[in-house]
């Protein structure tokens, strides 16, 4: 089932042209990547596919259902998630509990099931130990963890996330990436990712998009390849 469908995307800054000829799919349990060149517009096709942006050619579809009929969850990380008030007055685990009330539960106690997904989030970003810590102490990679744990809290049905690992250690992103592996594998949640780490991540991907400079562009216009990951 494709969670994603881009055909043929085309978009341009100010009638410049910066990605063209773009189509790919993300399915349900697919762990797919998106690489490239530094500028190679990849930030900007997470914002066609998010609707942040409207391509000039194209289309870009994103299913309304997940696999069982219901509505699409979307858990969705932008490249900088740091710029948090420093007076804001809550604790990380507030911060990433806080993600479970967006699944009708606006007032009500959280039970044990939300507090395994809030403890699961936390240790998928190596933040568990310092979940007693006023989020305006915390530094700008540790917020970026944050607010990555926080949208794993919500348990969506497809992670849109732009270079999520940043401020992680080595440790820490082998951990995560598993984390999305067991996801994919375990639980049927699709996954596109922009990434500069693809050369430790060809054991867990189904899927790579790279984004290329096309050839004889007076722009820097990209357009794509792609292939599979693991055999």
């Amino acid at each position: 089932m494709h969670y994603i469908e881009v055909d043929n995307l085309g978009f341009s800054w100010d009638n410049e042209p910066v990605l063209n000829n773009i189509s790919f799919t993300v399915d349900q349990g697919e762990f797919v990547i998106l690489t490239g060149e530094n500028g190679a517009a990849k930030s900007t096709l997470l914002r066609n596919i998010m609707g942040l942006l409207r391509p000039n050619e194209g289309t870009v579809k994103i299913s309304k259902t997940n696999s069982e009929g219901n509505k699409l969850q979307i858990g969705y990380v932008p490249q900088t998630l740091n710029s948090f008030n420093a007076g804001f007055p809550s604790t990380v685990y507030e911060f990433v509990s806080s993600g479970r009330y967006q699944q009708g539960k606006w007032f009500k106690k959280l039970d044990e099931d939300d507090k395994m997904h809030i403890e699961r989030a936390l240790k998928s970003v190596g933040m568990e130990e310092q979940r007693n810590k006023k989020i305006g102490d915390l530094s700008g990679g540790q917020k970026q963890r944050i607010g990555l744990a926080r949208v794993f809290a919500t348990d969506p049905d497809l992670f849109i996330l732009d270079e999520p690992t940043t401020g992680m250690d080595k440790s820490s992103r082998a951990s995560f990436y598993e984390l999305l592996r067991h996801n994919t594998e375990k639980h049927g949640k699709a996954i596109l990712m922009v990434t500069h780490d693809d050369n430790v991540l060809d054991e867990y991907y189904d899927k790579r998009i790279h984004l290329v400079r096309e050839e004889n562009s007076p722009w820097r216009c990209f357009s794509m390849s792609s292939w599979d990951g693991r055999s």
